[in-house]
């Protein structure tokens, strides 16, 4: 039996999968921007950022966090994964500092894949953070105002807001001054609609986590009373 409930109604609640969707919100946040934002890949004439294909999936998470547990569950993931970019960027930047030992030949290619700019660092984090919060907003402030009805309307309106936010940080505040305004504009806009339309695609994988999810943890998160606000880690 699924329970719809106020988000305040299920403090101390146990929830059995809440910890292992937390843990892959960040992994995947991590390591599509370690392993996938380096490289420029071409597939059918069409060159983009091979992390593009992986970063999406943090939001299609976002979606199930908010959906099921409620935004200020979410919140916490959010929070989570900014620590955890930031540590990554520290920890980058010292090993990719410390001196190579005589004869080590991979200094050059660590600083290729691990030496990104500190300002394509504070372009992501500032994106991420905006961006992944504007789409928890969007998606419990729908929920209320459909009544929960429309799951793919919710998951694809707030991706269209928390996408667009996220992309019109990062490329402006990453590569303005350094690439042409019309290409910042445009790599800005297709990057967008790239991943608005990977959520479209994965929506009937979002409607099935989000079942199971309601069904094992037997409640529906309404976040009716929410105090929105980002700058709290307190559920």
């Amino acid at each position: 039996m699924v329970e719809k409930l106020d988000a305040g109604q299920i403090v101390g609640r146990p929830l059995r999968y809440f910890d292992f969707f937390m843990a892959a919100f960040v992994a995947i946040l991590l390591l599509s921007n370690l392993i996938g934002a380096a490289k420029l890949a071409t597939l059918w004439g069409f060159t983009f950022g091979a992390g593009i294909l992986f970063f999406p999936l943090g939001y299609v998470i976002g979606d199930v966090l908010t959906e099921v547990y409620g935004y200020a569950r979410a919140r916490r993931c959010v929070w989570a994964g900014f620590a955890a970019m930031l540590f990554m960027a520290v920890m980058s930047w010292v090993v990719v500092a410390l001196p190579a030992a005589e004869g080590w030949p991979d200094q050059k290619a660590y600083e290729a894949v691990f030496g990104a700019t500190w300002r394509i660092v504070f372009a992501s984090l500032i994106a991420f953070w905006a961006g992944e919060f504007a789409n928890s907003f969007v998606l419990a402030k729908m929920k209320l105002l459909t009544r929960g009805r429309h799951l793919w309307m919710r998951t694809i309106g707030s991706t269209v807001v928390g996408q667009g936010v996220d992309s019109l940080f990062f490329y402006p505040l990453a590569f303005l001054g350094v690439w042409s305004n019309g290409q910042v504009a445009t790599v800005m806009v297709t990057n967008w609609a790239l991943k608005v339309g990977w959520e479209a695609v994965l929506t009937p994988v979002t409607y099935a986590v989000v079942g199971f999810l309601k069904r094992r943890e037997g409640l529906d998160i309404y976040d009716e009373g929410t105090n929105f606000t980002p700058f709290r880690t307190r559920v």
